[in-house]
């Protein structure tokens, strides 16, 4: 069975860090692009930032550059996003997803990735 499981959510205060990570098992997604999307109450499903198989070609959303890092390490199958400067407006909840095809540039619709998770919620308080 395929899956994508978040995790590190959580209550942090404003100008406070998370660390999100997502493993995955079932298969190897060493060779898809991976990415993070978020999705807030009566909101659409939004990208937040994306990585290629290498690590080379990196995306992320502008309300979170500078922010935000995603990463990756193949070995654990497993996709991180290092939120810092956190504001009450990046409160949703976060989902990983993999982009089988990892074509470039990345993509920022949700339609292109393939597999998600179940998604962690992250809340910031002012």
């Amino acid at each position: 069975q395929v899956q994508l499981v978040e995790s590190g959510g959580g209550l942090v205060q404003a100008g406070g860090s998370l660390r999100l990570s997502c493993a995955g098992s079932g298969r190897t997604f060493s060779s898809d692009a991976r990415g993070w999307f978020r999705q807030a109450p009566g909101q659409e499903r939004e990208f937040v930032a994306a990585i290629s198989w290498s690590g080379a070609n990196i995306a992320y959303a502008n309300s979170v550059k500078g922010r935000f890092t995603i990463s990756r390490d193949n070995a654990k199958n497993t996709v991180y996003l290092q939120m810092n400067s956190l504001k009450p407006e990046d409160t949703a909840v976060y989902y990983c997803a993999a982009d089988v095809h990892g074509i470039l540039p990345l993509s920022t619709r949700p339609t292109a990735y393939s597999y998600w998770g179940l998604g962690t919620q992250v809340t910031v308080s002012s």
